[in-house]
């Protein structure tokens, strides 16, 4: 084994279809993970779903960030720092810390325009924060948008969500397909079937391996996530025997992220 140690933490992110459970797959991702070390986790997606799963409230995003910069007035910037390391510097005044995990937000912008700029300032954060943390976990917005514009390009595992439908199934595919035509490639690529049955897994597996992903497992419904959901329980609180809680460490060891 090499002593040179890499210049930069791991990096997971998840995606998928909307509503397939991107974030309680990326939340129980940073519950296990937080047992081995400190994880960074990003919630990379507009809604900003993953704080409160997390049991986090969250004060000022990369979007509010976003509306500073396009206010010069409203964020004093020292002209003899450069640019990049006063970036950096803002960014880090939005991470949220605790003995367990540290997040980052996304968040929406409020004022006119495309997300261009935001995921600039999403992707400068990956760049630079990854190189403090031994794991970051990113849970990315539904769709393609992050692969699109190469957000996610130094990206070492790509966990893609899908329930058992043909829809989730075939979105992952085009995932598959357009992180080939854009070149970005994966250490690792894995597809979660979530809130499925033995009986889904039999039904999709051939699918799945035709798209050329390889699968993880299966999550099954949670009457736990559910309850917690209701309610605005965190779900990072979830009983340790609950059933997703209990797959999803499966699956985390079988793709080598904690260990057995």
């Amino acid at each position: 084994m090499s002593d040179v140690m890499p210049d930069r933490g791991k990096i997971i992110a998840v995606t998928g279809k909307g509503g397939t459970g991107k974030t309680v797959i990326s939340t129980l991702f940073v519950r296990f993970l937080s047992e081995v070390d400190v994880p960074l986790a990003i919630d990379a997606d507009p809604a900003s779903s993953l704080p409160a799963a997390l049991g986090i409230e969250v004060k000022r995003t990369i979007g509010d960030l976003r509306e500073e910069i396009a206010r010069p007035s409203a964020i004093p910037f020292d002209e003899s720092m450069p640019t990049d390391m006063m970036l950096e510097k803002k960014i880090g005044e939005l991470l949220i810390n605790t003995p367990d995990f540290s997040l980052l937000t996304m968040g929406r912008s409020e004022g006119p325009g495309c997300y261009c700029l935001i995921n600039d300032i999403l992707r400068h954060a990956i760049d630079r924060f990854s190189k403090r943390f031994e794991t970051v976990v990113i849970d990315c917005e539904a769709g393609l948008e992050h692969l699109s514009r190469r957000t996610m390009r130094d990206v070492d595992t790509l966990v893609v969500v899908s329930d058992p439908t043909m829809r989730g199934v075939k979105t992952a595919g085009v995932i598959k397909e357009i992180s080939d035509q854009l070149e970005i490639s994966f250490d690792q690529i894995y597809l979660i079937l979530n809130k499925a049955t033995d009986e889904d897994r039999a039904f999709f597996e051939d699918k799945i391996k035709e798209i050329g992903i390889e699968l993880a497992g299966v999550v099954p419904q949670d009457e736990n996530v559910k309850a917690f959901d209701r309610v605005g329980k965190p779900l990072i609180d979830l009983p340790a025997d609950s059933p997703a809680v209990l797959a999803v460490r499966e699956i985390m060891e079988k793709m080598k992220l904690i260990g057995g």
